[in-house]
């Protein structure tokens, strides 16, 4: 019993570092197809994201800090919160104030950056990756092998391995690209528990508004 209790304390002890600001591996890089996320979830709670003037297609969902395996999140940090006027400024690749606002309090707290270090960082990663324009094309909703959205970054990207991004869907929607990247923005493997591809034949995307 003995063995067992410490076994946990030291457990306990190992994440509580890990959760420490600055201490990770890489960045999760996510985007969302807007479109699809507005059809599954913003038209229902009226998000002004999904309102047509805004024409998003790829959108930051966030910028994450990640271990091997796992991920740290709501770390403990000195740093101040962002004012409202970093968070709105941040809308017009994530869409809304309030979600750059949450990316920040869950992830960004964990990259040992300020409020507007990690903005800054968030807003160059995403610049970084080449969002093929033929998604910006689709004029109606298509079904397609959601492999395919994968091949398009591929090609988009030549830095970029299969390795190194994954695909991810709610139900039959294509939901997000996720692109590992390593402190210094360039492409890295990602760990086994980042690649979740999905292998839906008929995923939907939903043409941008």
């Amino acid at each position: 019993m003995r063995w067992l209790v410490f076994w946990v304390l030291s457990a306990v002890s190992v994440l509580a570092d890990g959760e420490k600001p600055g201490r990770f591996d890489y960045y999760v890089l996510s985007l969302s197809w807007s479109p699809n996320w507005c059809e599954t979830t913003g038209d229902a709670r009226g998000e002004d994201q999904c309102n047509p003037r805004h024409d998003h297609g790829w959108i930051l969902h966030g910028l994450w800090p990640q271990y091997q395996y796992g991920w740290p999140s709501y770390c403990s940090t000195s740093e101040a919160p962002p004012t409202r006027r970093m968070t709105a400024k941040m809308a017009d690749i994530q869409g809304s104030s309030g979600l750059a606002w949450h990316q920040w309090k869950k992830h960004g707290t964990c990259s040992g950056l300020s409020a507007q270090g990690y903005f800054d960082l968030s807003r160059e990663a995403y610049d970084s990756v080449v969002r093929p324009e033929v998604f910006r094309q689709l004029d109606r909703t298509v079904q397609l092998p959601a492999r395919v959205v994968e091949e398009a970054f591929l090609l988009a990207n030549p830095a970029l391995e299969r390795d190194m991004l994954t695909v991810t869907c709610k139900g039959r929607y294509i939901a997000e690209v996720r692109i590992c990247l390593s402190n210094s923005l360039k492409p890295v493997p990602c760990g086994r528990d980042v690649v979740r591809d999905c292998r839906t034949e008929d995923a939907l995307l939903h043409a941008i508004r």
